[in-house]
């Protein structure tokens, strides 16, 4: 929950708040509320108030402990407080050993960050940050931009600006930047990135976005560490309520319990089914902030029906494989369908086609980094080509 005084809409009626609230407040004086402040209640019989639960105990023992090793190459989250930063380079649970045999540092310079985001991120998140269709923006805005809120849509003429939520403006966490890069980044092929090239690619973004650490501007020569990584504070670490980092984790869903038992936290109003709003009626102006729409808005309202075509029989194949990059044209693959593009791909010659798919070529790893057999690939390249005439 974010840090917002809406002083417009304090005293508005809020109607689907308001009858939580209430019936809340019936029963939760007497029982345990869920973290959305809902009541919970005991399972009795096999059900769980009026709905059947499967109560049956069930023993799994499949499977076998996994190795001190295998849980050291899982285990890479980061917690806000530094817990799971890395100091060295490792490699599948094991320290990686530099040409002295001692441990390889973990770091990174802004400029090596910016070589990596240029390779690997811009062809989604644009330049410096500034964004991609259906990607979100990196880099940008303030805090104080965060109040732009929409403030209350149904005003005459609503705030036209609206919030800019990146890196710098809205995360309250670091830790949380260098987790997902490392967890989730690049698309293409998550979880190959090095402990220093994430560290690189914190610090070129943190850069981006102004941040400072310890007072010290990021240049192009600044080097990120662990030991510099837990002296940056974010701009909005003080944006979010009730406080879920605590030191004992159960703590956090105890003060969103607390925060949700009270209404008077997120507003309380008047029920009203019927003729709520007197006078003339405020009309919602929805905006669109990219105007690029793909396809564009329609306004027919006729049942669309779809033509009775077989699937092709690698469809599924190439859906579930290759569309991520191949369905998106932001990713810069050849898009299934771009008939200029696949042209060009062809003019290679097959073998070339498949020689290169199969073995890897510029930002695209060996068959996509998919585990496929060799035949398999080529039919889902015909596919691709066949569909793309």
């Amino acid at each position: 929950m974010y840090i917002l005084e809406n002083i417009k809409l304090k005293a508005a009626t809020l109607v689907g708040i308001s009858l939580s609230a209430s019936l809340m407040l019936t029963s939760a004086s007497a029982k345990e509320t869920a973290i959305d402040g809902g009541v919970k209640y005991d399972t009795k019989k096999g059900k769980y108030t009026s709905y059947y639960v499967n109560d049956q105990k069930v023993k799994y023992n499949h499977g076998r402990t996994p190795t001190e090793r295998e849980i050291r190459a899982w285990n890479i989250d980061v917690m806000p407080d530094g817990t799971g930063l890395p100091e060295f380079d490792m490699k599948h649970g094991e320290v990686v050993l530099g040409e002295d045999g001692k441990p390889k540092k973990a770091q990174g310079t802004v400029e090596q960050g910016g070589e990596l985001y240029d390779a690997q991120c811009v062809m989604c998140h644009g330049d410096f940050g500034a964004g991609g269709k259906g990607y979100p923006r990196l880099a940008g805005g303030t805090v104080s931009t965060l109040k732009n809120q929409l403030m209350n849509p149904a005003d005459e003429n609503p705030n036209p600006d609206a919030p800019i939520r990146t890196i710098g403006s809205y995360w309250p966490y670091a830790s949380t930047l260098f987790w997902y890069i490392q967890d989730a980044m690049p698309f293409p092929h998550p979880k190959s990135l090095s402990n220093s090239e994430t560290y690189a690619l914190v610090a070129y973004l943190l850069s981006i976005n102004s941040i400072k650490i310890d007072g010290e501007e990021l240049g192009d020569d600044y080097v990120l560490d662990r030991e510099k990584f837990l002296k940056i504070k974010m701009p909005n670490a003080k944006g979010f309520y009730p406080d879920v980092d605590t030191k004992n984790p159960h703590d956090g869903p105890k003060n969103i319990q607390k925060f949700m038992a009270n209404p008077k936290n997120y507003g309380k109003g008047t029920k009203c089914m019927k003729d709520c709003i007197k006078g003339k009626v405020p009309v919602l102006k929805i905006q669109n902030e990219l105007k690029d729409f793909q396809p564009a808005p329609s306004t027919k309202r006729d049942w669309f029906v779809p033509e009775n075509k077989a699937a092709h029989p690698m469809q599924g194949a190439y859906e579930e494989k290759c569309s991520a990059c191949h369905g998106n044209a932001a990713i810069g693959a050849p898009v299934v369908g771009d008939k200029d593009a696949w042209a060009k791909v062809t003019a290679k010659g097959l073998d070339g086609v498949y020689s290169n798919g199969i073995n890897g070529i510029n930002g695209m790893p060996p068959k996509g980094g998919v585990d496929m057999s060799d035949d398999d690939f080529k039919k889902i390249v015909d596919y691709m080509i066949e569909a793309s005439k």
